[in-house]
């Protein structure tokens, strides 16, 4: 029996940031794990792709779960486990669960390019090995391969596959699943930033962020508003935020996310090889966006507005 978990709201997928030396700076990570539960975040989602996950070894993998784990008090803690190779997953995601994961976002697997049976089979083994409520992420810019609904409605029939986090930029396949999963106990996130209103609109229960790391208060608002109907608000904060959320990805995901923490105080822009620094056109792009958003109000009458979590 899974422990339980709402999925609804936003989940910043965090960034691990480095020293000098390359080495994870655990003294910065649990300040930042801090400062977002304190904005109001419904949860948060370590050693994923914004986190850096493949330039970590298992042990960091690890050791940034369990820090994220220490450094909060009230929200759930959901760890990226996943991996081109289902041993390898399926030894992630034990490990997490035994530090004290409350969940598991599992990427789908990379340049290897299973069919729609062995992505079934990969992520029904590490459901059935591992009592933790799941995540299935479909990203195929980044794995090369998209995850067919058909096969995320089969997935969302086993009691420990909770939710599937989208980013395929496919609205007709994404309103696909949450019309057929409507009446189960899953809920349907969104991975990318743009079309987290949107999704909300189609029923989508939140996001797995990356604007939230820059505008946690911001973001909770937004999604805060469109669950409880108040799609105008929603939209203000959304064309609010719409700058930040393109400007985040113009060059590789971490990279102008992690400038964008250096330029707010919040960490370094510290890459690990092969990922390089945001160059200097984008980062003074970068700089304006960010002050723009200081000058407007900072306290926003919806975020309290929330459908029930």
């Amino acid at each position: 029996m899974t422990s339980d978990i709402d999925l609804t709201g936003v989940f910043p997928a965090i960034c691990t940031p480095f020293d000098a030396d390359e080495r994870i700076d655990f003294e910065t990570l649990q300040r930042d794990a801090q400062r977002l539960e304190a904005a109001g975040v419904d949860g948060l989602v370590p050693v994923g792709s914004t986190g850096e996950s493949a330039t970590l070894t298992h042990d960091e993998h690890v050791q940034v779960v369990e820090a994220v784990i220490e450094a909060v008090d009230d929200v759930p803690v959901i760890a990226g486990t996943g991996s081109n190779n289902t041993r390898e997953a399926l030894e992630l995601s034990e490990r997490a669960a035994d530090a004290g994961a409350d969940g598991l976002l599992l990427i789908s697997p990379y340049y290897n390019k299973p069919e729609q049976r062995g992505l079934y089979e990969h992520y029904r083994a590490i459901a059935d090995a591992v009592d933790l409520p799941q995540i299935v992420y479909n990203v195929p810019g980044r794995t090369g391969q998209t995850i067919e609904p058909d096969t995320v409605v089969d997935l969302a029939e086993h009691p420990n596959i909770a939710g599937y986090k989208a980013a395929e930029g496919d609205l007709w396949a994404i309103g696909e699943i949450t019309e057929r999963t409507a009446d189960a106990d899953f809920s349907v996130l969104s991975g990318d930033d743009a079309v987290t209103l949107p999704l909300l609109s189609i029923g989508g229960t939140g996001t797995i962020s990356v604007v939230a790391n820059i505008e946690p208060e911001r973001t909770c608002a937004m999604v805060g508003a469109a669950l409880a109907g108040d799609y105008e608000r929603a939209r203000e904060l959304h064309h609010e935020l719409g700058p930040l959320m393109r400007h985040l990805f113009v060059e590789t995901n971490p990279i102008p996310v992690k400038e964008a923490m250096e330029i707010r105080g919040y960490g370094p822009a510290r890459m690990r090889p092969p990922l390089t620094r945001l160059s200097d056109e984008h980062r003074d792009e970068l700089e304006s966006i960010l002050e723009d958003l200081e000058e407007r109000p900072t306290e926003f009458a919806n975020a309290d507005a929330e459908a029930d979590r």
